[in-house]
C-alpha cells in the first residue's frame, strides 16, 4: 500500500473509494441529501444458537456533524452496532451500507467486505474513523504526545502544532511527555480523545468513554468532547447506558427493542430512532 503523504491525497487514494452496489427494485433507495456520512438499511448481524443474538438495522442515516447516541443496558447490541460502523465486524446481510468520506467519495461498506477487499476498508478506517474505547486504550510505552499522533503518523500526516493543540483544548497539555501509567483515569480518557480526533476524521466512534469516571468528571469530559466535536464538524456516535443530560447537549436519541424467539430462545433487537 502507498504511504499516504496528506489528507487531500489520501481522499483520492482509490483504497478509499468503493463501489456503490444499488440495492434491489423491492427496497427504496434512500433520498440523497448530500449531509449524509452513513446510511444503512437491512442491515443485520446474527450469533446463532440457543442463546444466539440477531441485531437488525431496518434504516439508520446519520448526517454529517450529527451527535448519536446508541442508548440501552448492557447486552442490547450497542457495542455489535459501533463495531458494524466503525468496519471491523463484518454484517450478515445489507440492502445498502454506505460511508460517505468528507471529500464525497462513497465506500460501499458490505461490497467491500464481499469481495474481501480488507485493505480498503483498514485504510478507509485509519483515514476517516476515530475511536474511542472505554478503557482509553492507550499504548502504555508511548508518552502521552506520542500516543495522541499516532494516527497522524500512520497516514503520513505532519505531527506540526496539531497534537499540542487538541492537547491544550482537553487541558492536557502539560502531560504531553509523561507516559499514561502517570496519569489519572479521567486524564487517559482526554488523552484517548485527542488521539481518536488529531488526525481530523469524519467520524469519531465512543463506547461508553465516561462509564468508568466518577460523575463530575464524566460531565466535565463531556463537555469538552462535544464542545471538540462541534468545533471540528465531527460526527459523534457514541455508546450509553445513560440517557442523562446528552438530550442538552444536541444528541439524537436510538434505542433498541427486544424480542426473544419462542422456539429457539434467540434475542432478537431491532435498532430504531
Amino acid at each position: 500500500m502507498k504511504k499516504v503523504r496528506s489528507l487531500k491525497d489520501a481522499a483520492r487514494d482509490p483504497l478509499a473509494q468503493g463501489k456503490v452496489v444499488r440495492p434491489s427494485r423491492d427496497k427504496p433507495r434512500f433520498a440523497v441529501t448530500g449531509d449524509d456520512v452513513f446510511r444503512l438499511q437491512e442491515v443485520t448481524k446474527s450469533w446463532p444458537g440457543e442463546n444466539g443474538f440477531t441485531l437488525t438495522v431496518p434504516e439508520l442515516i446519520i448526517q454529517r456533524g450529527e451527535k448519536v447516541a446508541l442508548v440501552g443496558f448492557s447486552g442490547c447490541g450497542k457495542s455489535t452496532l459501533l463495531d458494524l460502523l466503525a468496519m471491523v465486524l463484518r454484517p450478515d446481510e445489507a440492502g445498502e451500507f454506505v460511508l460517505f468520506t468528507h471529500k464525497g467519495e462513497e465506500l460501499n461498506v458490505m461490497d467491500a467486505w464481499q469481495r474481501r477487499k480488507l485493505d480498503s476498508l483498514a485504510h478507509a478506517r485509519m483515514l476517516h474513523i476515530g475511536y474511542v474505547l472505554q478503557t482509553g486504550g492507550l499504548f502504555p510505552f508511548l508518552s502521552v504526545r506520542e500516543n495522541i499522533g499516532i494516527s497522524r503518523r500512520g497516514l503520513g500526516l505532519p505531527l506540526d502544532e496539531t497534537v499540542e493543540d487538541i492537547a491544550h483544548r482537553l487541558h492536557i497539555e502539560r502531560h504531553l511527555n509523561k507516559l499514561p501509567g502517570q496519569l489519572s483515569v479521567g486524564e487517559r480518557q482526554r488523552v484517548a480523545i485527542a488521539r481518536a480526533m488529531a488526525h481530523h476524521p469524519s467520524v469519531v466512534i465512543a463506547d461508553e468513554p465516561t462509564a468508568s469516571l466518577d460523575p463530575i468528571n464524566a460531565e466535565e469530559i463531556m463537555g469538552l468532547f462535544t464542545a471538540l466535536t462541534d468545533e471540528y464538524g465531527v460526527t459523534l456516535i457514541m455508546a450509553t447506558h445513560d440517557w442523562g443530560k446528552l438530550g442538552e447537549r444536541g444528541f439524537r436519541r436510538v434505542e433498541f427493542a427486544f424480542k426473544r424467539d419462542p422456539d429457539q430462545g434467540a434475542v432478537q433487537a431491532k435498532v430504531s430512532g
